[in-house]
């Protein structure tokens, strides 16, 4: 099953560090957000990605083109001009990469992969958010709800627009960010049967979060896996800031792919 992510947008509301890179490429500790949100997936067994690019693509293309000689060790002999590589270190995956335009929308983005996935479900996620979200549990539990597609559904005050869930873990809704009590809200990590591809009609103008998930919603084809452990996107420098720190300080609930009992204590 392949992995698609999302890591085309602006990334505004990070401007100090967007201008230089994309959102997906702001670090966290020193590695990509990107590289973070793979590793979670990786720990879990899926490899082959599928990376939506459009703001400064060619930094993620070059990141990935560079990654063994990034985190490797190397000697450069210049008067014969050949590079020998030491301890290569490297991950075990498979990354495409697709140009999905500048100003492209999530559904136009998401759209433009269709011919590199196929008529197989697939994984699909955004590049500025991090979970500790079970990602075998997430994929049994869409299985075992017959939709079309399943979104991790997380809780966060205020800040995004809520669902409405009713008790058999179907979305019926959207609201607009509601005040006071605590909504489940879209944190995607998202398992889509192709048929999702349907619902992406507009072109590159299509915005994924509103026609094609209201539509599936009314159709009763989005399923809700509830995730109540932790859930962080990246979307300001206080985030951002904040990531880095619980990373420093081995207080990362989303690196799944550590050692638990030494990483946190």
């Amino acid at each position: 099953m392949k992995v698609v992510i999302l890591a085309g947008g602006l990334g505004t509301r990070l401007s100090e560090e967007t201008k230089l890179v994309p959102k997906p490429m702001v670090e966290i500790g020193g590695k990509p957000i990107l590289w973070h949100i793979m590793k979670i997936y990786s720990y879990y067994g899926f490899n082959d990605f599928v990376i939506l690019t459009g703001y400064k693509s060619h930094v993620i293309k070059d990141y990935f083109v560079h990654y063994y000689q990034q985190y490797s060790d190397i000697t450069v002999d210049m008067v014969t001009n050949s590079v020998e590589i030491h301890r290569m270190q490297t991950e075990p995956w498979k990354v495409t990469m697709l140009y999905t335009g500048q100003d492209t929308m999530t559904g136009g983005r998401i759209k433009k992969a269709q011919e590199y996935i196929g008529n197989e479900p697939f994984l699909l996620t955004y590049g500025d958010g991090v979970s500790d979200v079970d990602i075998n549990d997430l994929i049994q539990n869409h299985k075992e709800s017959g939709k079309l597609c399943t979104m991790t559904a997380v809780q966060l005050q205020g800040r995004f627009g809520a669902l409405v869930i009713k008790d058999d873990n179907m979305i019926t809704s959207f609201m607009e960010k509601p005040k006071g009590e605590e909504s489940w809200i879209n944190g995607g990590f998202f398992v889509c049967e192709p048929e999702v591809f349907n619902y992406i009609q507009e072109g590159d103008s299509t915005i994924f979060e509103r026609a094609p998930l209201e539509n599936l919603a009314k159709d009763k084809q989005l399923n809700a896996y509830k995730h109540r452990g932790f859930w962080r996107p990246m979307d300001t420098l206080k985030d951002k800031n904040d990531l880095t720190y619980m990373w420093q300080n081995d207080q990362a609930p989303w690196a799944v792919w550590q050692n638990r009992s030494m990483a946190f204590k």
